[in-house]
């Protein structure tokens, strides 16, 4: 009789951070549409100064850990994926789920996104709207905005995310291929790395330890910070600003898949560092604000260069971050760590949300445009149709054969 290895327990609460975070990530960019400051295909209105204060407050605590959550989450699962998968099955993996829909953003959805935009507000050609639009100027608009990308840029949108997944995940997977090849030359198989780095049981999380990641992450993204650059890396459009902490929560993710650390934070810490993230928000964020000069206007140097202003902003972020990642991977844990028939049908569908999330928020509001509303109360009544319309269309596009295997 063959021995079955029994199948690993679903981390449940892991799939609902996965909403949560998903959730956020479209809150975001809908609140950019409508007034906060952020890097979107279409904004609409100009915001008040009240409007443009809640928006940029709320926006700056969900930045400051929500990207970086979803890294950490990623570099979590990594390393189980090539254990399981070896070398090149990993690799095809990874080009095939993170590599395929980049490149559809890219080469579609990217187009798609600015043709609609024109289309409402430019007096672009509107036949593509005809049935399937085969003789529409989208098609000549297509060439036009991709030839467009050898002097801007790649049209990489949100999934710059996926992208710089994309290359971490590859890194990692060639990192341990030379490990493995370095130690079968020098005649130790016996110790590859597979073997060597079985999970741990749960190791504990100093809490010491936290705050001395996140001083030491905030250092790097202020010294990152000093010298202003473009916002992204062209062509392929890294946010440079932030990629300390990318970096560092994605290897914290590889790491603490061995060590068992999501297993090793306790309530107590996470209770004390979800307490230490909503100080930092409650009462850091307005001080700074204020002595800062931001009421004021000058904002300019709570972002680049040298300036008291971005090494707080940097450090202050950095402990958000930790903060919020701690504290709410202990109380979903302990808290939400069960699944019923929708939380299920929607972490399913997280990273087809991720994918699909910038054509469905802009065409939404472009439907809505007409309707003049304060812009903040216009957020408050389309947030919830957004998140709804988001993972619908999520959860559609999973059925489909082809896709399914991809998102």
């Amino acid at each position: 009789m063959t021995d079955v290895k029994p199948k690993k327990p679903r981390l449940f609460y892991v799939d609902n951070l996965r909403i949560l975070l998903t959730i956020l990530v479209v809150l975001i960019h809908l609140a950019v549409t409508y007034g906060a400051s952020g890097d979107w295909p279409y904004r609409e209105g100009r915001p008040d100064s009240l409007t443009s204060l809640v928006f940029t407050l709320s926006t700056a605590v969900t930045d400051a850990f929500v990207l970086g959550f979803f890294f950490m989450l990623a570099g979590y699962f990594t390393p189980g994926s090539f254990d399981r998968r070896g070398f090149w099955r990993y690799f095809r993996d990874r080009l095939l789920r993170l590599g395929i829909p980049l490149l559809f953003y890219i080469l579609f959805l990217d187009p798609l996104i600015y043709y609609a935009i024109g289309v409402n507000s430019w007096g672009f050609d509107g036949r593509f709207w005809s049935i399937w639009g085969l003789n529409g100027a989208f098609w000549m608009y297509l060439g036009s905005h991709i030839r467009a990308y050898g002097d801007h840029g790649l049209g990489v949108g949100p999934l710059w995310y996926v992208e710089i997944l994309l290359i971490f995940t590859l890194v990692y997977g060639l990192w341990r291929f030379v490990a493995k090849l370095t130690l079968f030359l020098l005649r130790r198989i016996g110790r590859s790395p597979d073997r060597m780095a079985d999970k741990r049981p749960a190791d504990s999380v100093p809490p010491l330890a936290i705050a001395g990641f996140a001083l030491i992450v905030g250092i790097a993204t202020f010294l990152v910070r000093i010298r202003p650059v473009d916002l992204g890396l062209h062509p392929l459009y890294v946010p440079y600003a932030d990629l300390p902490q990318y970096v560092c929560l994605f290897v914290i993710g590889v790491v603490a898949y061995r060590r068992n650390w999501l297993l090793g934070i306790s309530d107590v810490v996470g209770r004390l560092w979800l307490w230490i993230a909503v100080v930092c928000v409650v009462v850091v964020l307005p001080v700074l604000f204020v002595l800062g000069g931001a009421l004021e206007g000058n904002t300019i140097r709570y972002t680049r260069g040298l300036h008291w202003q971005s090494f707080a902003t940097s450090v202050w972020q950095q402990f958000v971050c930790m903060g919020m990642v701690v504290g709410l991977l202990a109380w979903f844990r302990k808290r939400l760590n069960r699944q019923g028939a929708l939380a299920r049908a929607m972490a399913a569908s997280t990273y087809a949300v991720y994918v699909i999330h910038a054509p469905a928020l802009v065409f939404l509001a472009l439907s809505l445009r007409r309707y003049r509303l304060h812009l903040l109360l216009k957020f408050v009544l389309v947030a919830p149709v957004a998140v709804a319309l988001c993972f619908a269309i999520g959860y559609a596009i999973k059925k489909l054969p082809l896709v399914k295997r991809i998102l």
